[in-house]
């Protein structure tokens, strides 16, 4: 049997959380993986931390001002690693030739163009950005199967869905004897309180998830349920089964990540502990399986797994969610413009907990004449949708 080739990787988002996670998993295996660039927002301190410890052949920053600095510090160390800046930097590093592989882990719409850009060149893009299935999803799977590109879900959830389906699934449920995709949800930190406290929510409060470390952003998603409405909508484009066989089980502890239900009464479920370095070894070595230095599972102290349905009077924005695929167009994009901009509102102070649904809502019903037929289309409609956003946004923080 011959040795693995080298894989060149890409890292879209190295300073973030599953960037992080990414370069240790690259770390544990030198022979398989080497980090050929590495980008971030603003975070100089970090990543020049990173191009230290990796010595990638590119260094982004999309801030320019930020990038002068990093490429003066690399330069007092005589390091080779080439510093670029701004969003055509992305693409560059995301398209090159020579990457093998590229980590999608931009949070937010800044990842959709440098991510569709890794699909239209063929590579074996490891997708950790929600917003390009959820703003583009149409667009985006027909990039992969127009350039042959390797798509693999990094998402634990969408992770433990691929595990579960036959190895040559080709987004045809009925045709494999798939009946339903059950993705699994903690249930955020909310999960047991009653509704009418949630009005007094922190940011802090929202932001304690109790089984995962994420972003603020993320954590505040989870605790709101709108990560699972917008994993609902990527499982939707990933694995092409229809809204109604798209269920959400919530599952405090995050043990199994998600299962697959086919119709002669098979239930298949991925397990593991809630690491993820685990999808992003797997992702990373498929076909091969590596050590991603997660603790194995033992049972006997898990000792139980519980199951509950989704309570939408207390997660009203996993019911937007539906609502949103079932629509179709853009009404995915205008939800999720909303959700961040609603979000940010949120974690600035601005806006009260349960007022980012609201917020949501009202965005979707004002759209209108939106498309996400393009990319230039998807990201006007991004930028309309943010701004019906803040208007929602300003009524309410008036009205207090």
């Amino acid at each position: 049997m011959s040795e693995p080739l080298l894989q060149r990787v890409t890292v879209l988002g190295a300073t973030g959380s599953i960037g992080m996670s990414t370069l240790d998993v690259i770390a544990r295996h030198p022979d398989r993986f080497e980090a050929f660039a590495l980008t971030a927002n603003v975070q100089v301190e970090r990543l020049f931390d990173l191009c230290m410890r990796f010595s990638p052949r590119f260094a982004v920053l999309t801030d320019p001002a930020a990038a002068d600095q990093l490429s003066h510090r690399l330069g007092m160390e005589g390091s080779r690693t080439v510093v670029l800046s701004g969003a055509a930097a992305l693409v560059e590093v995301a398209a090159h030739p020579e990457v093998d592989a590229v980590m999608a882990a931009i949070v937010g719409a800044a990842g959709l163009v440098p991510t569709l850009a890794a699909a239209r060149s063929g590579k074996r893009v490891l997708l950790a950005n929600k917003e390009a299935l959820v703003l583009s999803g149409r667009l985006f799977m027909d990039a992969v199967a127009a350039s042959g590109a390797k798509l693999l879900p990094i998402d634990s959830e969408h992770n433990a869905v691929f595990q579960a389906l036959p190895h040559d699934y080709a987004r045809d449920a009925n045709s494999r004897g798939v009946r339903r995709i059950l993705l699994t949800a903690s249930g955020g930190p909310f999960r047991e309180w009653a509704v009418e406290t949630l009005e007094g929510v922190t940011p802090e409060q929202a932001c304690a998830h109790p089984n995962w470390v994420m972003g603020r952003k993320i954590s505040v998603d989870s605790a709101t349920m709108m990560n699972k409405g917008l994993e609902v909508i990527e499982a939707h484009w990933l694995f092409g089964v229809a809204p109604e066989a798209i269920e959400v089980v919530v599952h405090p502890q995050s043990v199994i990540h998600s299962l697959v239900d086919y119709f002669d009464g098979s239930v298949l479920a991925q397990l593991g502990n809630p690491d993820m370095r685990t999808p992003i070894a797997h992702a990373l070595a498929y076909p091969d399986r590596i050590d991603s230095g997660v603790r194995p599972l033992d049972l006997f102290e898990i000792a139980r797994l519980d199951f509950q349905r989704p309570d939408f009077a207390r997660f009203p924005c996993l019911a937007l969610a539906y609502d949103a695929l079932r629509v179709g167009g853009a009404a995915a994009a205008v939800l999720n413009a909303a959700n961040e901009e609603a979000v940010g509102a949120f974690l600035d102070g601005r806006l009260g907990f349960r007022c980012i649904a609201d917020v949501i809502s009202a965005s979707m019903d004002r759209a209108e004449g939106l498309s996400v037929d393009s990319i230039e289309a998807v990201i006007d409609t991004d930028a309309r949708a943010r701004a019906i956003a803040r208007s929602a946004i300003l009524e309410r923080q008036t009205a207090r």
